[in-house]
């Protein structure tokens, strides 16, 4: 693997999740491998999990961690070719990639989108200028239209929990306060298209995803009706597609409860907000698997990680 921006950069999934599900037994039997190797995270947005697992699963693998947090440590970047850099962006991305490069053998990188400017965001102009200019390979944390790394988490967590050989996953829409990005269910319905499941979608009209993402995959307007005799349930909010970054329903009706989702799992990245997206009747039993999602960010990084230094 020479990066991992999106999901075409996986070579095997199948092979991948079963590496990751290794190294959760072993995690430090490659600690050798990253031994005087360097990554250096950069985030334009807070992060939780992904920040801490990914930390751990390069230091898992013997590699040493630098983190900076962009927009409140770094100079103000310039994206833009043949700017006039007279306002407030200090230094250009041309410099700084080839610059960080230097310092370390792979750069990860997190930027959430504007939710504003559809083309721009789709243009993915951050985590691609640090891929055209800099050295090293780079590892996308989260972009404007993507989590890889969440996808493929949530696959190893489908492959740990299944039981049978091909499951129906459904991944809902919930209402939430705010205008979130599509990243999280882009790269998810991408993933359950590369793996052997029963899949469909499941939002209010309105809320369709890029239809280029979703392809062939089922869109079902009845929640109801797609939760039927499913057996892995993924909740998560997202802003409208086609009139982009708004927020066309705060239906509270599509919260999920024990009544709709059956015998089901649960499934979510978090954070997650209780008695919104899921109740608490979900969260707190034994059904909910978000806890073992969480886990299993740190062997998903570490797989990809792992990959690339071997390339």
């Amino acid at each position: 693997m020479k990066q991992y921006i999106d999901l075409e950069d996986i070579n095997n999934v199948d092979q991948l999740i079963q590496q990751a599900i290794q190294l959760k037994s072993d995690p430090f039997a490659h600690k050798q491998l990253g031994k005087n190797k360097s990554i250096g995270m950069l985030f334009f947005n807070s992060s939780l999990r992904t920040r801490l697992s990914t930390q751990k699963a390069a230091q898992n693998l013997g590699m040493n961690i630098m983190v900076m947090n962009l927009n409140s440590e770094g100079w103000g970047l310039e994206f833009e070719d043949g700017s006039v850099m007279n306002a407030g962006t200090a230094e250009h991305i041309k410099e700084a990639a080839a610059v960080i490069s230097q310092y370390v053998d792979v750069i990860a990188l997190r930027a959430f989108p504007s939710l504003t400017d559809k083309v721009k965001d789709e243009e993915e102009q951050i985590i691609r200028s640090f891929q055209k200019y800099a050295s090293v390979p780079v590892v996308n944390m989260e972009s404007a239209t993507a989590h890889p790394l969440q996808a493929l988490t949530d696959a190893i967590t489908i492959q740990e929990f299944k039981q049978k050989e091909r499951p129906k996953v459904v991944l809902t829409w919930a209402p939430h306060p705010r205008a979130l990005p599509h990243a999280v269910p882009n790269s998810f319905a991408k993933m359950m298209q590369m793996i052997d499941v029963d899949f469909c979608i499941t939002h209010p009209e309105g809320y369709e995803l890029n239809p280029k993402i979703t392809g062939n995959t089922p869109i079902v307007y009845n929640q109801n009706e797609a939760l039927k005799d499913a057996d892995f349930v993924y909740a998560k909010n997202w802003s409208s597609y086609q009139d982009y970054g708004q927020i066309k329903s705060t239906d509270e009706s599509w919260m999920l409860t024990l009544d709709k989702i059956k015998a089901a799992k649960f499934m979510h990245c978090l954070p997650v907000r209780r008695n919104m997206i899921v109740a608490d009747e979900i969260l707190d039993s034994d059904q909910s698997l978000v806890i073992q999602q969480a886990n299993n960010r740190t062997y998903a990084a570490q797989a990809v990680l792992k990959e690339i230094l071997e390339d």
